[in-house]
């Protein structure tokens, strides 16, 4: 088994993916999986928001809900202490090309970064 460290497939250089899209028909992509590989993926998001909570919704391969949603309420910058990145994918595994989207309730204030763990 071999493994390397990738960049997530939706991020330029690494740099963090913004959420710009505000229900499943404006997703932006997160990450193609490898074909065969299995793809362990880790993925944190960050509030730019001041005024209320934000839901992330994750399509994780598909748009089924419940089968394939991940929904998370992120809560405003300051609020109950939350400032900075906070883990909403701790080694989810994804293969045969499988796609990760995101939207989120309000636009332009969620950014995602990460991680993959690749093995084959």
């Amino acid at each position: 088994m071999s493994l390397s460290s990738v960049l997530l497939s939706g991020s330029t250089d690494g740099k963090q993916i913004k959420v710009t899209g505000t229900s499943t028909a404006a997703t932006v992509t997160v990450h193609t999986a490898h074909a065969t590989a299995h793809d362990c993926i880790y993925l944190y998001v960050d509030n730019d928001d001041t005024t209320g909570p934000v839901t992330l919704t994750l399509e994780m391969g598909g748009t089924t809900d419940p089968d394939n949603l991940i929904k998370k309420t992120i809560y405003a910058r300051g609020v109950a202490g939350q400032d900075g990145r906070i883990c909403v994918l701790d080694g989810y595994v994804l293969t045969n090309s499988q796609i990760i989207k995101a939207f989120a309730s309000s636009a332009n204030k969620l950014k995602l970064s990460g991680k993959v763990v690749r093995s084959s």
